[in-house]
């Protein structure tokens, strides 16, 4: 596998990290999101047929994002589902990169659009209509896919790594799993339930630096009782395979 996810593909740009870093607490505490970011959308029987491959959502317009349905899926075996968040100024598509990922190891992928230029805690320093279009999002996988729901994990890049994490916490009752490759920063909110979290980062990430993860967010973490898996690698902003394919066995539970 020679997939690798750089800051060039996913559009992540200085003014986009700026804006993660503006927020309260980004260099040492974490931030305190409002209003409301429980999600209600649940996997249960689905009513719609997929079509197996890379299909858009038609949800949302220019903004909209991709559901990925693996060759291998079948209705008679729950499938586990990787919510996939972008970059700033990024899209769902940016994660297409990862699909042979994805394929070969039989997993749903659902990758949404933000509304704006990144995700609206970062835009605005508070949840917004990101948490109803995820929400959107997630339903229609779900009337789709049958997905497992012992296998859900909230995994983001940069911006989409930190929204991730903050989006998370408070509906650990939903995934199962956090993955945040290179993030910025952990909204604290009111957590529910209390998933297993991947962290990476490299240590020569100019745009987010390494200290931001190592210092800050999985001591906050552990902290707060997460079992957090820490994986600092060398490297800038980006994605190794390597990384990307340990993160996805550690979330089916084969590493």
């Amino acid at each position: 596998m020679t997939s690798h996810i750089t800051r060039r593909n996913f559009l992540k740009t200085a003014l986009g990290a700026a804006a993660a870093c503006a927020l309260p607490g980004c260099s040492d505490s974490p931030v305190t999101p409002a209003p409301n970011p429980r999600l209600t959308a649940r996997p249960g029987e689905p009513t719609i047929t997929p079509t197996v491959g890379v299909t858009t959502l038609g949800l949302g317009g220019s903004r909209d994002g991709i559901l990925l349905v693996p060759e291998s899926y079948s209705p008679d075996a729950p499938a586990p589902l990787y919510l996939a968040l972008h970059g700033a100024t990024g899209e769902g598509s940016n994660w297409l990169g990862v699909r042979d990922w994805m394929e070969s190891r039989g997993i749903v992928m659902l990758a949404p659009d933000s509304r704006g230029g990144t995700w609206d805690i970062i835009e605005q320093g508070t949840f917004g209509p990101d948490v109803g279009f995820i929400d959107f999002a997630l339903q229609h996988a779900f009337d789709r896919c049958r997905i497992d729901p012992a296998r859900i994990a909230s995994a983001g890049f940069s911006d989409g790594a930190s929204y991730a994490l903050s989006l998370g916490i408070p509906n650990g009752d939903l995934f199962t799993h956090l993955i945040a490759y290179s993030p910025g920063f952990v909204a604290a909110g009111t957590p529910a339930g209390q998933p297993p979290v991947f962290v990476s980062h490299g240590t020569r990430d100019t745009i987010l630096p390494v200290t931001q993860s190592r210092d800050v967010i999985v001591p906050f973490l552990e902290d707060a009782g997460y079992d957090v898996t820490y994986e600092e690698f060398v490297g800038g902003h980006e994605l190794p395979s390597e990384i990307g394919e340990a993160s996805l066995d550690w979330f089916l539970g084969a590493a």
